[in-house]
């Protein structure tokens, strides 16, 4: 069914449409100006929750009407009242409830722990090795566990929003352990330490939790390659604009998989080239300065990184 709002809004940017086949209306291109209207848009959200739209001139296409005004350079209140309708009207998979979790029976906060522990020792000299401050323990709430399940490990937690416990990562510090990483059984469908998060700015997204601490600033670790659904949702939904990913090079097909689904939301995208390094061992100011130098993506450079694989 037409949303008819939709119809009165995208009419009020491009001028009275006219129905064609599908119940799609056909509007002049803003773009390429051509003399008949050329540009179709799909004013019925389809099965994926979208309003394709699609200038038979000069081949312009995307997904979403809070796109197609971002480009054209619509006026600000109407960008941002396609972004309302849109949002109110998108169907998301259900959001599934996430168990409570819980830090480990033998947790111990470096920062309250017994300075005699020899364990504590490890701990912190491990830390220092992967260039975690002082600042960094504090602001995480970084600890370690001296018995049970995560013995000899750093365990690093995230909270939600409201800065409740959603979810932990621990590390072994041994020199040659059995196992280096250990993770709770509970979902990864959280947006970790999004209490830090100002959905305002723009977003860096990157694998794990010591990548986002050398980041430093508006980051959010995946807790691995993908995007969950939750995140996804808070991303979309939200006014911020421009959204970095910086997967390793291992990871470069489920990036540009996620390059085209946020710039089909209309989001400004930037891949950061991380050069056969994590962020973790390039440090905050040389990812600093490989964020400034990255430029930000077109579905141009987005097909020719797909066909180069």
């Amino acid at each position: 069914m037409t949303n008819q709002l939709l119809v009165t809004l995208v009419n009020s940017v491009l001028g009275t449409g006219k129905v064609t086949a599908r119940s799609n209306y056909a509007y002049h291109c803003p773009v390429c100006n051509h003399h008949k209207p050329k540009l179709e848009v799909n004013l019925t959200e389809n099965k994926e929750g979208n309003n394709p739209w699609h200038c038979w001139s000069c081949d312009i296409k995307g997904k979403s009407i809070y796109n197609l005004f971002k480009l054209i350079k619509a006026p600000t209140d109407k960008i941002s009242e396609a972004h309302s309708l849109i949002a109110n009207s998108k169907s998301y998979k259900e959001v599934k409830t996430v168990a409570d979790v819980v830090l480990p029976p033998s947790f111990t906060s470096i920062y309250s722990a017994n300075t005699n522990d020899i364990m504590l020792r490890h701990a912190v000299n491990y830390l220092k090795k992967r260039n975690v401050s002082k600042h960094d323990i504090m602001k995480y709430n970084i600890g370690y566990c001296t018995e049970g399940l995560y013995k000899n490990m750093i365990i690093i937690p995230t909270y939600d929003a409201n800065g409740k416990l959603n979810y932990f990562t621990g590390r072994s510090f041994e020199k040659d352990p059995y196992v280096k990483y250990r993770n709770p059984q509970v979902s990864r469908d959280v947006i970790p330490n999004e209490h830090f998060i100002n959905w305002d700015i723009p977003i860096i997204l990157c694998e794990g939790l010591f990548d986002a601490i050398a980041i430093k600033r508006n980051v959010i670790p995946l807790l691995g390659k993908n995007i969950q659904n939750n995140l996804m949702k808070k991303i979309v939904t939200s006014l911020v604009d421009k959204i970095y990913i910086a997967l390793d090079r291992d990871a470069i097909k489920q990036a540009l998989r996620f390059c085209e689904m946020l710039l089909a939301e209309g989001k400004e995208v930037y891949l950061v080239d991380l050069q056969d390094k994590d962020p973790s061992e390039m440090g905050f100011e040389n990812f600093t300065k490989l964020i400034h130098t990255t430029k930000p993506l077109t579905y141009y450079n987005l097909m020719e990184r797909k066909l180069a694989l």
